[in-house]
């Protein structure tokens, strides 16, 4: 059966269309979460327990960085004075399966916008399509470098001040694996979804919602909210959310410019059909 054009389309039309791209994405995260099962071992050892050994490249270069500006660190010690215990039967069963599917969806995640954009596409003119090729390469892209920001900046620094901190010596920490997999999980996650602004405000630019101008104006409240955001996923240092803050800035600052080519682009064809 022939696809309806766009215009041809009823609103119940577009909630089948917009379910079965749904069912698409559900179905490339479990299945890529299936694969993600198949290798957990691996991603248990490897990647959610790696930021908990002091060999960890990030520990490494901060323990040299204190080292070069004579600073007493606890990025330079042997081992994280904490363990990580399962106290639930299905504690270790379950951390597995939840692990799987939120790396089903890290590693689905080109193939989730390729749906979304789908789903999007046919109501953009042609100009605004061709204009857009690059859409799911360069979100993916900016997804996969929060990601791997969250993983080597976020979550090391977390660990190390969370891990190390103590009201008193007789009390001895010994989390959750739920607990610690949650942190990893959510800064990760989260310092991914940080890294699209570019992407929302191109879009939010197009429909009128944004203009670079606005973005100038209100670039103090931008800041401010920075650095809550920071304050947020971070713990609660200074550096670390200064070490945060940074990029988020950079990401901002980059959003003006591409607001900007948005509206001259806009500008310029307007003037072509006077």
């Amino acid at each position: 059966m022939a696809k309806k054009n766009i215009n041809e389309m009823s609103f119940l039309d577009h909630l089948e269309d917009l379910r079965w791209h749904l069912i698409r994405i559900t179905l490339s995260i479990f299945i890529a979460g299936g694969v993600a099962f198949i290798f957990s071992r691996w991603i248990f050892d490897v990647i959610i327990f790696g930021p908990k050994r002091m060999d960890f490249p990030t520990y490494k270069y901060l323990c040299q960085l204190s080292t070069f500006f004579n600073f007493d660190s606890t990025f330079c010690a042997e081992t994280f004075p904490f363990t990580i215990q399962s106290r639930t039967m299905s504690g270790q069963f379950s951390a597995d399966i939840w692990t799987s599917i939120y790396a089903g969806f890290i590693i689905a995640f080109p193939y989730i916008i390729y749906q979304l954009w789908k789903f999007i596409s046919p109501g953009l003119l042609d100009k605004e399509r061709k204009s857009s090729r690059g859409f799911i390469i360069i979100s993916s892209l900016l997804f996969f470098i929060g990601v791997l920001f969250g993983y080597y900046v976020i979550t090391p620094l977390s660990i190390n001040f969370l891990g190390t901190y103590s009201v008193s010596s007789e009390i001895s920490n010994q989390f959750d694996i739920s607990s610690y997999i949650s942190l990893v999980r959510s800064s990760s996650i989260a310092a991914g979804f940080v890294f699209e602004l570019p992407i929302i405000i191109y879009f939010l630019t197009k429909v009128g919602l944004v203009t670079p101008e606005i973005l100038k104006k209100y670039r103090k409240f931008a800041l401010v909210g920075v650095l809550i955001i920071s304050a947020i996923i971070t713990p609660p240092d200074v550096a670390s959310q200064v070490i945060v803050a940074i990029p988020i800035l950079i990401l901002y600052q980059v959003s003006i410019y591409i607001s900007a080519i948005v509206v001259r682009n806009q500008k310029r064809k307007a003037k072509k059909h006077v």
